[in-house]
């Protein structure tokens, strides 16, 4: 393995020391130059802000919540500390969010992505994400710029010419959704164009189940993913070594309980919250809205920075019952009055046309607290709710708080 830099392999105690001696900083100049997060962290002393276990006692800001920010403080809500003058591009994402673009070369980080899935200087590369409104297109547009590989903006839609385009051309790599990847080399094959210079892929913007990896392999492409955002650039990535994906060096990956900002353990289920080293757009615990889980030991390709299984569904679990919105964060709110709770799981079903709320509560002990539980349910969501019961590792690791099993 060839590393992008010697950020990839640094040690444990190596990474530790360069965040302790980052996070201070990164958190002073969002207060000072961020309106949201100069009233957000207003009673923080970021010389405190030293490690993972600190940074984890911040109030998150939620992606969610986004569109009501921007509409209140425009264009970003406040949380650019960087001034709209001096930026490169902004971008509409669908909501709209409206994105910032600094000034800079790959200012989203993606070449690191790029690199990891055997992307080389000189290779051409067939651009299928949208370069309209939305920032995808130009996010792998720098990062190929940075690695010294041309780019063909192929954009989206228009099959049977991207199709010809390969053929055509002849690009070595593609960046683009894998399932329009997929389409593309269909068409080429039923219009007998050659395909077979397109040989790697790095692919986001949508799930890569292992039938459509597979599926891409049989055209002769090995592809890799990679987790990224518009606001926040490149989050993880995958290797050769396909075992998860690799944290960025340029972020802070947390998995936190969904609705809170509360960490969870290695290896469970939980919403990914980010906090970016940007000086132009410095996002503190910013909840992505998106479930993984924090995978343990190292990639075996080498790399050393923690690793997430990848986009396991999303965190946002919001449920009307009975004309009132139970949220995940009521759930854990629940849990924190009874200790003795280890993962709680609210389902709702409906009975005939009544809708019922049942928490399913995995136990550390066996314990009779059915009449406690019921009654801290009515204290916090101001419903009625039945209450069950189970031992430790009853309840599935998936993130899963409120299951909605209505039609």
């Amino acid at each position: 393995m060839v590393p992008f830099d010697s950020l990839e392999v640094r040690s444990a105690d190596e990474r530790q020391a360069a965040l302790a001696a980052s996070l201070p900083g990164q958190i002073a100049w969002a207060k000072a130059k961020a309106t949201h997060f100069a009233a957000l962290l207003a009673d923080c002393d970021p010389a405190r802000v030293t490690s993972l276990e600190s940074l984890a006692r911040l109030p998150v800001t939620r992606k969610s919540a986004l569109i009501e920010m921007q509409r209140a403080l425009p264009p970003f809500g406040g949380l650019n500390a960087l001034p709209l003058p001096e930026m490169a591009h902004i971008f509409a994402s669908p909501g709209p969010i409206y994105d910032p673009q600094g000034k800079g070369a790959d200012w989203w980080r993606l070449a690191r992505a790029l690199h990891a899935a055997g992307f080389v200087s000189g290779d051409l590369i067939h651009n299928a994400f949208s370069y309209h409104f939305t920032p995808g297109g130009m996010m792998f547009d720098a990062a190929a710029q940075a690695l010294r590989c041309p780019v063909f903006p192929a954009g989206v839609g228009n099959t049977e010419q991207q199709a010809r385009a390969l053929h055509d051309l002849r690009p070595a790599a593609y960046v683009g959704t894998p399932s329009f990847l997929k389409i593309i080399l269909e068409k080429a094959q039923e219009l007998g164009l050659d395909h077979h210079s397109l040989s790697k892929a790095c692919v986001s913007g949508e799930g890569l189940p292992p039938s459509l990896r597979q599926s891409l392999a049989d055209f002769g492409v090995s592809v890799r993913q990679c987790y990224a955002t518009a606001d926040l650039g490149l989050i993880a990535y995958e290797s050769h070594a396909l075992d998860g994906l690799i944290s960025d060096e340029g972020v802070v990956v947390e998995i936190v309980r969904p609705g809170t900002g509360d960490p969870v353990p290695d290896g469970e289920v939980g919403e990914v919250v980010v906090t970016t080293l940007s000086a132009d757009y410095p996002l503190v615990r910013f909840a992505t809205g998106d479930l993984s889980t924090i995978l343990s030991g190292c990639s075996p390709c080498g790399r050393t920075n923690r690793r997430i299984k990848g986009w396991m569904g999303r965190a946002d679990q919001t449920a009307k019952v009975r004309g009132m919105f139970v949220h995940p964060s009521q759930v854990a709110d629940i849990q924190k009055r009874h200790p003795e709770i280890l993962r709680a799981r609210l389902v709702i079903e409906r009975d005939q046309e009544n809708d019922r709320m049942t928490l399913h509560c995995e136990l550390s002990a066996a314990l009779d607290l059915v009449s406690a539980v019921q009654s801290s349910i009515q204290a916090v969501c101001k419903l009625k709710g039945d209450v069950v019961l189970h031992p430790p590792g009853s309840l599935a690791n998936d993130g899963l708080v409120i299951a909605d099993l209505r039609n």
